[in-house]
């Protein structure tokens, strides 16, 4: 059933997804400051807040740099230990690092197969990279999704290269869209998996698949123990439609973002063993068996959202098809009210990722070449 091996929907803008295949991504950094945010109007809302929230999201953010680092299509920004970021770039395969402002190639990642939203998706370092130096990718294969890892190696310049790669885990069913892709590990040091339903829409409510779902595994890819469907089987929780993004609050909680179908795009907190409703319902309808979103998005024009990341409990999220920046105050299990910033400034925004110093970055993916920027808050 489950095969482990040892060795957004993109949503596009109005004018469609003509030249995309050309777009330089852009990066911000940015700095809370005291500009005004766009109004969110009623395009979001908390969905099932649980009670009120006593503090607010940021009252401005500012582009603090601006960096041309020439990426192609990138779909995930991470950190290692010592400051440098790595991008995968989905249709390439390539692995970039950004050091100093500089970007440089890592190296092709092998065995990836790109075609519509597949491709090289997420990264993630291993928990103890300083001792390891473990890298794990999601990507597109020629017949599945699967995880593998990598072993980066230094030279003395600074520069990076890949070493041997292994596939940890595969099967995880892949399709021209709906392929999910984040990965994260998670503060048990477990690696958190969010997938799509492929467009098998029979696999989200089937515990026993696993698409449509965030599995949890050991570093080498086996399900780790305590999972609610038992120690042999990786889902960890169900329901879900096409699995974004994935962050963890102050107090240890696990939070998704998820695209929804044509209306209510969702923030999610996970449950184990919750059941988050897809393709039954969506949204937060209060319908019983079901978990409610914690944040509801009723116009996907407005969102999309992709990469997560929560830094002095808010969430923040990258819209695509919404090209803006959301920001969801939290408090425990309680959502307060979604703000967004920069709306249709940088186009269409990617991912989301803290860096070791405290700033935010936030990469996008547009149909103007001359676009390569890096966004810090």
């Amino acid at each position: 059933m489950f095969r482990r091996q040892r060795a957004g929907q993109d949503r596009p803008p109005a004018g469609g997804r003509a030249g995309l295949a050309c777009a330089i991504a852009t990066a911000l950094v940015l700095t809370a400051c005291t500009g005004n945010p766009s109004s969110p109007g009623s395009a979001a809302t908390p969905g099932g807040s649980g009670g009120p929230v006593s503090h607010e999201a940021p009252k401005g953010l500012r582009v603090e740099q601006k960096l041309d680092v020439g990426l192609q299509l990138p779909w995930s920004v991470i950190f290692l230990p010592g400051g440098t970021a790595l991008v995968s770039e989905r249709d390439s395969g390539m692995i970039k690092s950004i050091r100093q402002g500089k970007a440089a190639t890592v190296g092709q990642l092998p065995g990836v197969v790109p075609g519509g939203e597949g491709g090289l998706l997420g990264l993630a370092p291993s928990p103890t990279f300083a001792s390891d130096h473990w890298l794990y990718a999601y990507l597109t294969a020629t017949s599945d999704n699967r995880i593998v890892r990598v072993r980066l190696k230094g030279d003395a310049d600074g520069s990076l290269a890949l070493g041997e790669t292994e596939v940890i885990f595969s099967g995880i069913p892949k399709a021209s869209t709906h392929n999910g892709g984040r990965i994260r590990f998670g503060p048990d040091g477990l690696l958190y998996v969010g997938t799509g339903d492929s467009q098998r829409r029979d696999q989200p409510q089937d515990p026993s698949t696993l698409g449509g779902k965030i599995l949890r595994l050991t570093p080498d890819g086996r399900p780790a123990r305590g999972n609610p469907f038992g120690d042999d089987n990786p889902v960890y929780s169900y329901g879900h439609r096409n699995v974004q993004g994935l962050a963890w609050d102050s107090g240890g909680r696990l939070w998704a973002s998820e695209f929804g179908p044509d209306v209510d795009d969702e923030l999610n907190l996970i449950t184990p063993g919750g059941n988050y409703g897809w393709p039954t319902v969506t949204g937060a309808p209060g319908r019983k068996g079901f978990i409610d979103a914690k944040v509801v998005w009723p116009s996907t024009s407005d969102a999309s959202p992709s990469g997560l990341e929560i830094l002095d409990d808010v969430a923040y999220t990258g819209a695509l098809r919404g090209q803006r920046l959301w920001a969801i105050p939290l408090e425990g299990e309680a959502t307060g009210a979604p703000v967004a910033y920069f709306t249709g400034e940088y186009g269409r925004l990617r991912d989301v990722a803290g860096a070791p110093d405290g700033t935010l970055w936030v990469i996008s993916n547009n149909k103007n070449p001359d676009f390569a920027l890096i966004l810090r808050p």
